[in-house]
């Protein structure tokens, strides 16, 4: 069996293998989604194709829909060329559940996938004909926390930036300055209202894409490139909801290569594009979603409602990121991706059979973060934990790594962990000392940095944005020193800017090093220290 429409066709071969096949007819999807468009996607990667693509699959199969989605690449293209094109746009969805069962789907609802650069030509000709035509209600997008920035890291725009600002609408070059030109031709075509939607896992995710546009568009209209009705129609007209959206969608899985090709599924090839995505034409992923977006789309939208997705307002979106972000998942994933890579663990699940590493996890999601969890009321905060720390961290079927999630680690420790530490000084009920894990996971993010395990064995952290600054601090501490280390670490944790507070202000700076000067002693400090402590 072969990913590709020839072979779909037979549908009873695939269901004879268990596979699941679309139940709509695709064609007359196909033909009406590309003769009046209703939602374009941007950024063709895994979890677009493993979470909305499935979700207007729903759709299609109920009758709830007549179109599908037309998808947009603007960064890496052989996703494109090597995925989209050579397997007709399907995607074989596959579900890995926690009690040792998958589903196998194929996923159909992409009417037509194209690399969005003036140029390929053709392929821009038909997102401006899409973007023009007044039936499209909304553009989403998966690009990453990093597609938004127009800057680098020396706070000045990307010289590519500073190029589209001046070319203009006609010729640009970076994504979000081809986006805003495709926004502007339906402005100039007939002024219709229009959502952009951000589904990336970002907070604040629709401020981020509307300040970026906002300024795009600013500084064309500065040049006299654009016209001066476009601020206007983009404030009046185009929505920027926020949306929360969870869903582990890992690289590619040797072993579900496997299993599918014993079915007898041949498209199994792992691609690594230039650009270092992992993609295959099947994509493997956890049963558990969710996705809570901000209900403002002037131009109206699909009924997502209808398969799980919750509309709400700005402030419940809000709310739910700060549950999920601040307390009941991320913070636990930090936690495991630090302690995972020091203990020489490939495998979140791996990690919960660890008692310590289990109890870790639980007292800092039950114990220290819960009193001060923001409650949604849309979904019980504890509940969720129940469900992470139960069934979705454990589930030995996701191939997720500690290695994956410890990148960026120093981008995510303030919001994961630096905001329920305000939390606690913002409540005179609390009190700070109580927090002795969270310090913890910071010590075993200092013993990370040196880029040397429990064993006494080298390893190469995962990449960060700040890692070769930040391992400066510990580069002169070796495996048996014994400190004291205030020197060398107190520039590291005073900085606000790692750890959303200066943690010897405070007075957790002394705990932090007291932990890490535990964990360097020797072979095994690691564990040892972690046995000590955590009760």
């Amino acid at each position: 069996m072969k990913l590709n429409a020839k072979s779909l066709a037979d549908s009873a071969a695939w269901e004879a293998k268990g596979f699941g096949i679309p139940k709509f007819n695709r064609e007359a999807m196909i033909e009406q989604t590309l003769e009046n468009p209703t939602w374009i996607h941007f950024g063709a990667g895994n979890i677009f194709r493993g979470f909305p693509a499935a979700l207007q699959q729903s759709l299609l199969e109920t009758g709830k829909s007549k179109t599908g989605i037309i998808v947009g690449e603007g960064f890496d293209y052989e996703i494109i060329d090597k995925i989209y094109q050579k397997n007709d746009n399907l995607t074989l969805m596959v579900t890995l559940k926690s009690d040792g069962s998958i589903d196998k789907q194929v996923i159909a609802s992409v009417a037509a996938a194209y690399k969005c650069d003036p140029q390929f030509t053709t392929e821009w000709e038909a997102f401006k004909k899409a973007f023009c035509n007044p039936s499209l209600q909304m553009a989403t997008f998966t690009i990453t926390e990093k597609g938004y920035g127009l800057k680098g890291g020396n706070g000045e725009y990307y010289p590519a930036m500073l190029a589209d600002f001046a070319n203009g609408p006609k010729a640009p070059s970076m994504f979000l300055s081809k986006l805003t030109a495709l926004v502007y031709e339906r402005y100039l075509a007939n002024k219709a209202p229009l959502t952009l939607l951000s589904m990336d896992n970002c907070s604040h995710n629709g401020e981020k894409l509307q300040n970026a546009v906002m300024t795009i568009a600013g500084q064309w209209i500065a040049n006299g490139l654009a016209e001066s009705g476009f601020e206007h129609y983009l404030k009046t007209s185009v929505t920027f909801p926020w949306s929360m959206i969870d869903k582990i969608t890992p690289r590619p899985d040797a072993n579900v290569k496997a299993m599918l090709e014993k079915d007898g599924f041949e498209d199994t090839e792992l691609v690594i594009t230039d650009k270092h995505t992992y993609i295959a034409p099947f994509v493997n992923a956890e049963e558990c979603q969710y996705l809570v977006v901000e209900d403002t789309f002037p131009n109206g939208r699909p009924h997502l409602e209808d398969t799980g997705v919750y509309f709400t307002d700005r402030d419940t979106v809000n709310k739910v990121e700060k549950m999920k972000v601040c307390t009941c998942l991320n913070p636990l994933h930090t936690a495991l991706a630090i302690y995972g890579c020091l203990l020489g663990y490939t495998l979140i699940a791996d990690e919960m059979k660890d008692p310590i590493l289990n109890k870790l996890v639980h007292i800092i999601g039950y114990v220290e973060g819960m009193p001060v969890v923001v409650d949604p009321k849309i979904l019980d905060p504890r509940q969720f934990i129940g469900e992470v720390l139960e069934k979705r961290i454990p589930n030995p079927f996701m191939p997720d790594t500690p290695q994956r999630i410890a990148t960026d680690t120093s981008q995510k420790l303030g919001i994961r962990f630096g905001e329920t530490i305000k939390a606690y000084m913002a409540n005179d009920k609390l009190n700070l000392e109580d927090l002795n894990m969270i310090p913890l996971v910071f010590a075993g993010y200092l013993r990370y940095l040196m880029g040397v395990d429990d064993e006494g064995q080298t390893f190469t952290p995962s990449s960060d944005p700040r890692l070769e600054q930040e391992m400066a601090y510990v580069k002169d501490i070796k495996l048996g020193d014994k400190g004291p280390f205030t020197e060398s670490l107190k520039p590291i944790l005073s900085d606000e800017s790692i750890f959303g507070v200066d943690l010897y202000a405070i007075g957790m700076g002394k705990l932090v090093e007291s932990y890490f000067t535990e964990m360097v002693a020797a072979k095994g400090a690691i564990r040892s220290t972690l046995e000590k402590y955590v009760k």
